[in-house]
């Protein structure tokens, strides 16, 4: 096993807090995520990265071109209108700029509006019917 694959598995071992100090003694400030896997994978690649070079300038050009990731629902355009009826209460939420609205609250997902109206995690696409 190279260096590099014995310092990614010994990743496998820390949690959250120790990974958290991992990511802060090699690159400063760690994310601020709250789940072990997602800082865990996000460690692994950075320090495989610094290792191995990171991306291709062709994939870094190929990622530019793609443009600007939206988030989920954010397409159907600023005032738009999404309806919803849940145990029996219509629910509506507008389409901001940047956010959603949802009875005054704002979300920056749809994903987010849809969890909080169901008090489950769903895909927000899925839940308006934007998505099969």
């Amino acid at each position: 096993m190279s260096g590099v694959e014995e310092q990614v598995a010994a990743l496998e071992q820390m949690d959250l807090h120790q990974l958290r100090a991992e990511w802060d003694l090699r690159f400063g400030a760690p994310p601020t995520a709250r789940s072990a896997k997602m800082v865990r994978l996000a460690l692994a690649w950075r320090i495989q990265a610094q290792a191995l070079g990171g991306l291709s300038r062709e994939m870094r050009d190929a990622l530019a071109r793609t443009g600007r990731v939206v988030a989920e629902g954010q397409d159907l355009g600023a005032g738009a209108t999404l309806r919803r009826t849940w145990d029996g209460v219509e629910h509506v939420v507008t389409v901001q700029e940047g956010s959603f609205d949802w009875n005054g609250r704002r979300f920056r997902s749809l994903s987010g509006v849809a969890t909080a109206i169901a008090g489950t995690r769903w895909n927000g696409r899925r839940f308006f019917g934007l998505r099969s």
